[in-house]
């Protein structure tokens, strides 16, 4: 085991144990047993300091090796633990204390993709934006806001708590929503502007810190996307696509828990809105796949054709509950995304995949990797993934941010707590859907 010693180990779930030691007996490729034990208990093993503060609970989750919690790794990292949380209460109140610690960090700062534990300050004070006490980075990315909604509704679906949706919650469900509105930017290009003195351009935004401009057209304005990566169109497809599906959520926790209608009728109008204009001005034809989905658009005409690895991405957006993994315009967009014509996707002796700017060229990120694997119905594709995961992991037991297509050992971030709590909930969702494929040999 690559696991701590227990004594070592920052929270422990009896319901999380028990299913490694189920699901492992499952699995005949001893190789890939070994990679789940390491990699679904990482974010436990490693990443959590859990208290509690005048009775209520209080999570901070770092990401790995950056000693941050950002909102959207804080919700991906304790996911695939959501389904368990009923059975186990210490795990049901840390998941708990992850909402509680993300209302009271939107509250600090809802532009904000990153938060301290305090207020012990940070390498990104400089940045030419108003950080303020406890921000330890400010990027504003939609997806951020959207992942608060996913955990909190996530959770109350799997063990029906509401305990979590107070004064401070609801404070910040308002909030999230009136900044989303202000980066439609239809009253001008609103509070927020960012930039950062260290010459790479993906980590800056131009025009005096707020981006490339933008037409007014119902969609939310984005400063950068879910790698920490600047937009070059600032309309970010996956991101408010994340958005439709994250309001529809929340405008049911506001009108079947909460009562409160007017609300929620607010979350559905500027969800459907922003549908309306994705399927108006980020869907296209293709020169060689049909109807295919942008991945950014500035309102003005133009499009960005490319996927981003990360979630949310295009390549994602079953994954988030947008469409179905049948739907055309996804499938057009998903065989575009795999192919030469997409100028990141990487092929190589190992392995293929998608990867992005954030590191650079030739670099697959297994998390497509992954996300492949939970998008697709088919088998053989699904084997595939898990083979490349097998033959990339460089002899470590865990997945790593990214690595050189042609060579494994040349990789990016050993300790990334999201990538391997990932890996672990491909391996229980075949469990539970497809358990047969567990039965080979990789």
């Amino acid at each position: 085991s690559q696991r701590p010693s227990i004594e070592e180990r920052k929270f422990t779930s009896e319901a999380v144990e028990l299913t490694i030691t189920e699901v492992k007996q499952a699995i005949a490729d001893v190789e890939i047993a070994w990679m789940f034990e390491n990699c679904l208990p990482n974010t436990l093993d490693t990443t959590i300091r859990y208290e509690e503060n005048n009775g209520r609970p209080d999570t901070y989750i770092i990401t790995g090796d950056i000693d941050a919690m950002w909102l959207r790794d804080s919700t991906a990292q304790v996911w695939p633990y959501l389904p368990l949380a009923a059975k186990d209460e210490k795990l049901k109140k840390l998941i708990a204390g992850v909402i509680n610690r993300q209302t009271k960090y939107i509250l600090i700062d809802p532009y904000a993709n990153a938060f301290n534990y305090g207020n012990e300050g940070s390498e990104w004070e400089s940045d030419f934006t108003e950080m303020k006490p406890g921000v330890h980075e400010r990027k504003w990315e939609i997806d951020s806001l959207c992942y608060a909604i996913h955990l909190s509704n996530a959770y109350w679906e799997e063990t029906g708590d509401t305990s979590c949706f107070n004064d401070d919650w609801i404070k910040a469900m308002k909030l999230l929503l009136q900044t989303f509105v202000v980066q439609q930017r239809k009253d001008g290009l609103g509070p927020y502007k960012f930039q950062r003195a260290n010459g790479v351009a993906t980590d800056t935004l131009p025009l005096g810190g707020y981006g490339n401009p933008t037409k007014p057209i119902g969609l939310i304005h984005s400063g950068f996307r879910p790698s920490d990566d600047a937009c070059i169109y600032s309309y970010l497809i996956p991101s408010n696509l994340f958005a439709v599906v994250k309001l529809k959520q929340l405008a049911v926790i506001f009108s079947d828990v909460l009562k409160d209608e007017k609300f929620a009728e607010e979350c559905i109008t500027l969800a459907n809105e922003i549908d309306d204009a994705v399927k108006k001005y980020a869907v296209s034809e293709h020169l060689n796949y049909g109807k295919i989905y942008a991945y950014e658009v500035d309102g003005f005409g133009n499009q960005l054709f490319m996927d981003d690895t990360n979630v949310p991405a295009l390549f994602s957006l079953p994954y988030l509950g947008y469409c179905d993994i049948d739907d055309e315009i996804y499938l057009n967009t998903r065989r575009y995304l795999q192919s030469e014509d997409h100028p990141y996707f990487f092929k190589g002796k190992f392995a293929e995949g998608i990867g992005g700017p954030h590191i650079g060229l030739d670099m697959v990120w297994p998390m497509n990797i992954i996300i492949r694997a939970l998008t697709t119905q088919d088998e053989e594709e699904i084997k595939l993934c898990i083979k490349m995961l097998k033959e990339t992991h460089a002899g470590t037991g865990f997945i790593h941010e990214s690595f050189h297509k042609d060579d494994p050992n040349n990789f990016t971030r050993s300790w990334f707590a999201w990538a391997n709590t990932l890996f672990g909930e491909l391996i229980l969702n075949l469990y539970k859907t497809k358990p047969h494929l567990l039965e080979d040999k990789y």
